[in-house]
């Protein structure tokens, strides 16, 4: 039976490795380390031979099969594929070593083995989703500034202003670092001073470096003040929803059995009735304040009387006492937090937008489902609560995005 993108993230690695067969030949071999690894068997003269073709989700089940008929078409020529892949990388060699993915890689294994590990790991895989398919190829001395203006074009046109200026940043680094190296002799970078917008312009202030958010979330989790407002703290960047949907969140809005939240329409922006999937983080915390506040309206009542909510400053308030002054960080800014950091690590962009209610919909979109994108949603709040965790300093498995 051929593979199917769920199957393959179902498979769950034992004590020794086994293959998933799909079609043709290809199949994906399991490691005890949860690594998944392509490859082909054929026969070719006789022999039975294997050839890798990288490692899933790199190599998504898509691009697996692609590459075997490839090599299925040069077998049917009589040629072995697997000899053909290497004369056909030693006449490359020469031409892939300054190719602007060649040199930053380079870069990035000469310089991130000082970095944190969840700083390199975004930089990369930036230059992986957003750079290398564009720009991979060319030979670093002649990419033009009006080139890596069209790749940042790209991500800003997709609401990733954000992520389009860390881009240009690191492909200034590269780029600088092959003239250091004599392969370029300039960096086409500079001359982009002021092309895009300014990434913060009209934004809420937030906090989106890694090491930055984990530092943040240990504070919440330190937070000494009301254990109302540190729990109202602990489910903000988990829901990202905006600070007023927040505090005026109702008992009878949520279903902890089925970990969702519905928020109603008259409570929202758009209009419409909004429903956020709830990790078991976000359950968790919940199920934690219930005893205290369960009996009444409100999640997060006020200090004076339950039958309000909080303040809308008592979150801003909490973050300033914990240090972040005026233009670092606000309630609002989990929203953007979320928001940047979804992008880059490649989720849909539409569960997204969905996730965070943006009423932004053309004529046709207008009339959406209020379920749409829910099983995408679904995984993804949970991978982000797990990311959280683990900047956070918790150990969990690292966020990955849905190939959907």
């Amino acid at each position: 039976m051929p593979l199917t993108d769920t199957s393959i993230k179902q498979a769950k690695p034992k004590e020794k490795p086994f293959r998933l067969s799909d079609s043709g030949g290809l199949y994906l071999e399991v490691a005890p380390s949860g690594g998944k690894l392509w490859r082909l068997k054929f026969r070719f003269g006789g022999k039975e031979k294997r050839l890798a073709f990288g490692v899933y989700p790199e190599v998504s089940l898509k691009q697996a099969r692609e590459r075997r008929d490839d090599a299925r078409r040069l077998l049917a020529e009589g040629i072995d594929p697997g000899e053909h892949r290497k004369i056909t990388r030693a006449m490359d060699k020469s031409r892939t070593e300054d190719t602007f993915e060649a040199v930053a890689r380079e870069w990035f294994s000469k310089f991130s083995p000082t970095w944190a590990e969840t700083h390199s790991s975004k930089i990369i895989r930036r230059l992986e989703m957003d750079v290398f398919p564009w720009l991979g190829g060319r030979p670093v001395k002649e990419i033009s500034a009006l080139e890596l203006l069209t790749v940042l074009r790209r991500i800003e046109d997709r609401g990733a202003l954000d992520t389009a200026h860390r881009a240009k940043q690191n492909c200034g680094q590269v780029f600088r670092y092959a003239v250091a190296t004599g392969r370029a002799e300039h960096d086409p970078s500079s001359a982009l001073r002021g092309a895009l917008p300014p990434a913060k312009g009209g934004h809420f202030p937030t906090i989106v470096e890694p090491q930055a958010v984990g530092e943040l979330l240990r504070a919440v989790d330190g937070y000494k003040g009301s254990f109302v407002t540190q729990c109202a703290l602990r489910l903000a960047p988990l829901v990202f929803v905006r600070p007023g949907e927040l505090r005026h969140a109702e008992w009878v809005e949520f279903d902890l059995g089925a970990a969702t939240w519905t928020i109603p329409g008259e409570k929202m922006k758009a209009g419409e009735k909004h429903i956020v999937p709830l990790s078991i983080q976000a359950v968790a915390i919940l199920r934690e304040i219930q005893p205290l506040t369960g009996s009444g309206k409100y999640v997060f009542p006020g200090e004076r009387t339950a039958d309000r909510p909080m303040s809308e400053n008592t979150v801003l308030a909490a973050l300033r006492r914990m240090g972040y002054p005026v233009g670092a960080m606000t309630g609002h800014g989990f929203r953007s937090m979320a928001s940047t950091i979804l992008n880059e690590q490649g989720w849909h962009r539409d569960a997204i937008e969905r996730q965070l209610a943006h009423g932004e919909r053309d004529s046709v979109r207008a009339a959406y489902n209020h379920a749409e994108h829910m099983p995408e949603r679904k995984k993804m709040m949970q991978a982000w609560a797990d990311y959280l965790d683990q900047l956070a300093g918790k150990n969990v498995v690292a966020m990955k995005a849905s190939t959907v």
